[in-house]
């Protein structure tokens, strides 16, 4: 696949609770992109959030709420990301899992497999 110039970036916030289909909601997406041939994704565990529910998720031993965030981005041309932008969002429904799913614009400037 050839992806330089204008592009797009999906990123998706969620909980790292989320189940769906057996398996964690961020490795269900992860699998999904695979699937659907998406440039690439990029998944990381953030250390304090907080969301439309209004509760601090962090790691403190007196927390309200143990939930670490994770956050999913991945890029690619521009129609393929809003196609599975709505795959995401069905996989967070049939989850049950809250979260944000956003788009940005994107300049590509290298995108090459490994020579190794």
């Amino acid at each position: 696949m050839v992806l330089e110039g204008e592009a797009m970036k999906l990123k998706v916030i969620i909980g790292e609770e989320g189940i769906v289909y057996q398996r964690p909601l961020h490795e269900a997406i992860l699998f999904a992109a695979k699937k659907y041939k998406m440039a690439g994704v990029t998944i990381y565990k953030g250390m304090l959030s907080y969301g439309a529910d209004s509760i601090i998720n962090n790691v403190k031993v007196f927390a309200t709420s143990n939930e670490l965030p994770v956050i999913i981005e991945m890029v690619d041309r521009a129609e393929r990301v809003y196609d599975f932008s709505e795959i995401v969002s069905k996989l967070m429904d049939k989850a049950g899992c809250g979260g944000i799913v956003y788009v940005e614009s994107v300049d590509v400037v290298a995108y090459k497999k490994s020579t190794e």
